[in-house]
Parts: structure tokens; C-alpha cells; sequence
């Protein structure tokens, strides 16, 4: 087993980089914040240019966590994982497990510090043989008890917040004739195209996989090219793709009156909040809108609250965004701003003194 644990001079309590000793292939993970419990996060199976930019993507998201997890009342920190996959590699079976196993290897050797679910590009499958190395693996399948997938509890939380949006800006959270375009139809953006479909929204769908064209026919939907897609003349542009999407070059050329979706990190650098506003466009901060995931499996699977109970409290998303909305345009800020608040509030006083208290 080869790390490197780095003691960071920034944010993050602990950063290890792993090569694995049966795939040969960067595992990465890394723990931003314990002030409120072990961090909590998932990990990422995907193709880097080099494994440095997995590192990075692995620090931004864990990062991103430990906001997502305050800003939800969980007594939980941020954590992720990466698995860096070179370019051109296409995992045989074999070599899949074998990575999944170092993976369980690198949470394992944490000691506790780190629960690891799934992220892009990981199944529930995939993290049952993660748990054969650790325990400390969650989001196992439903036949084996597990929550299964996050997906659908994520996207009941999306939802709830592009009903929250809606209503801060048009007035009702009534989607009938609303224009929306999902970009990224994976296990989340499909369920959002299929939800708002039913909502009666005039529905624009875009993903890097042609084959998912069949969709936006089985939906009604309009088709556009993944490179048009930001781009679209929508009402609610829903972006559930990879992040990065909202920079300086492109938010002068976008054409929605709002954007609220699952990606994680969609801004480029926090600025671009200000330039959103600037321009018109009310931004729904991403770790608000995205943790029904994280609030559904830390409250079922480590709290032993209801499924049921558990949906109520991603439900209630719309009602903390709604907040957040509120008190952003009273203070004269952005919704980022509000939000960052709060997380930090919290992160920096885990009593809850001082952090904002949310509807209940």
C-alpha cells in the first residue's frame, strides 16, 4: 500500500492519495471537516487527464460536503472519493472489483473518519464489495437491506426545490407550460425530465450519450446537442450533469430566468454568483438543492429514522431554499451568500448558536 497523507495547510483535515495495490490504479480520498461527526460523501468513478485533477475534483466535492451536510442539519462532515481513472481505460470486470477493494482499503485505513457511499459512475452494487473491505461503506443494495441507490431521494429533493424556484420568480410553483431543459439525463436528471414531464412542463432534454435521445421521445421532450444545451431560451435551466458549467465566459450567453439543479459544484468560482445576479438570473445554491441523497441515507441508514419520515425531510429542501431566497433578497446579497452563511454558521459553532434556524 503506497499513500501520502497530506496534513493541508488549507481547509481540509486530511487528504490521502493510494495507489492501489490490485488495480494499480489513484484512489483518492479526502476529508474536509469532522466538526460535526464523521465526514460523509460518496465516491467517484471517472476518466482524468491526469490523476492531479481527480485530486482537485476530490477536494472541491468534499468541500462541497461538509457545506451540503451543514446547511441540512446533519451531524455529519465532508468527505469524497475518487477513483482517477487514466484516459482511454476501460475496466474489465476483474479490474473493476479490484479497484472497488483498494478503495475499501483506503476508507478502511481512515478508521471511521470517512463513510463512503456512491457518486458518479458507482453503483449500489459496486459499494457491497467495497463493504467486504470496510464497514464503514454505505448505500448498499435494497437486497441486502441497503438504501439502494440515492438517486430517487436526490430527485425528490431537486424537485422540491425547482417547486421553491418557480415560486420565487414567477409567483407559483405550478410547472404546467413552464419551460425547463434538464442537461444530463443520468439516474437523476432522467427522473427530474420525468417528473417535470408530468408536471406538464415544456421539457428540453440534452446528455452526452446519444442513445438517451430515446427519452426525450418517450417524453415529449425537445432534443438539443450537449454543447447547445447551458444555452437553451428556457424558463428553469436544470443542470444534472458535472460541474463547472457557470463561469465567466459562459453565463453572458445564457437565456433562463433560473437555474436549479443536482449538479455539484456548477460555479466556476463563487464570483460568478454575483455575475448571475448582475445579469437577472436567480441561482439556487447546488449544496442546498442536491442533499436529498446524503439527508435520506445518513437518516436512514446511520439514524434509523423511516423511510418515509426520512422523504418528509428531503421534502423539506423546497421549504429551506425558500429561506434562503427570502433573506437573500432581504440583506440585499445573493442566495450564496445566505447559504454560506449559514453553513458556516453552523461549521464554525456546531452547538447551533448562531446558525439560522430553518423552518420546520
Amino acid at each position: 500500500m503506497q499513500d501520502s497523507t497530506v496534513d493541508t495547510a488549507f481547509d481540509h483535515e486530511r487528504v490521502v492519495l493510494h495507489h492501489g495495490r490490485r488495480s494499480g490504479l489513484p484512489v483518492i480520498a479526502a476529508v474536509h471537516s469532522t466538526t460535526l461527526g464523521n465526514a460523509v460523501g460518496g465516491a467517484r468513478l471517472w476518466t482524468y487527464p491526469h490523476w492531479r485533477d481527480g485530486l482537485t475534483d476530490a477536494l472541491r466535492l468534499s468541500a462541497a460536503m461538509s457545506l451540503k451536510n451543514a446547511a441540512a442539519g446533519l451531524a455529519h462532515g465532508g468527505g469524497k472519493a475518487v477513483i482517477a481513472l487514466p484516459p482511454g481505460t476501460v475496466l474489465s470486470a476483474e479490474r473493476r472489483e479490484a479497484v472497488l477493494r483498494d478503495l475499501g482499503d483506503l476508507v478502511d485505513s481512515l478508521g471511521g473518519a470517512f463513510i463512503v457511499g456512491e457518486d458518479v459512475g458507482m453503483h449500489a452494487e459496486d459499494m457491497l464489495i467495497v463493504r467486504e473491505q470496510t464497514p464503514w461503506a454505505d448505500c448498499l443494495p435494497t437486497s441486502v437491506g441497503g438504501i439502494g441507490e440515492p438517486a430517487e431521494p436526490t430527485s425528490v429533493g431537486v424537485y422540491a426545490a425547482i417547486e421553491a424556484t418557480a415560486r420565487q420568480v414567477f409567483g407559483t410553483a405550478d410547472l404546467n407550460g413552464r419551460r425547463a431543459c434538464v442537461v444530463g439525463l443520468g439516474q437523476v436528471g432522467q427522473r427530474l425530465a420525468r417528473r417535470l414531464a408530468a408536471a406538464g412542463a415544456k421539457l428540453t432534454v440534452s446528455d452526452i450519450d446519444p442513445a438517451r435521445q430515446a427519452i426525450a421521445g418517450e417524453l415529449g421532450a425537445d432534443w438539443t446537442e450537449p454543447g447547445q444545451a447551458l444555452f437553451t431560451e428556457t424558463d428553469l435551466l436544470v443542470p444534472a450533469a458535472l460541474g463547472g458549467i457557470l463561469t465567466p465566459d459562459t453565463v453572458p450567453r445564457l437565456r433562463c430566468a433560473a437555474i436549479v439543479g443536482p449538479a455539484n459544484n456548477q460555479l466556476s468560482d463563487d464570483a460568478v454568483a454575483d455575475t448571475l445576479a448582475e445579469r437577472g438570473v436567480l441561482w439556487a445554491p447546488d449544496f442546498i438543492v442536491n442533499a436529498g441523497g446524503v439527508i435520506y441515507g445518513v437518516e436512514v441508514s446511520l439514524d434509523g429514522i423511516s423511510p418515509e419520515a426520512a422523504l418528509s425531510d428531503v421534502r423539506r429542501i423546497g421549504d429551506r431554499l425558500a429561506s434562503v431566497f427570502t433573506r437573500a433578497e432581504r440583506d440585499g446579497v445573493t442566495p450564496l451568500a445566505t447559504a454560506l452563511a449559514d453553513a458556516i454558521a453552523r461549521l464554525t459553532d456546531p452547538t447551533g448558536n448562531g446558525a439560522h434556524a430553518f423552518p420546520p
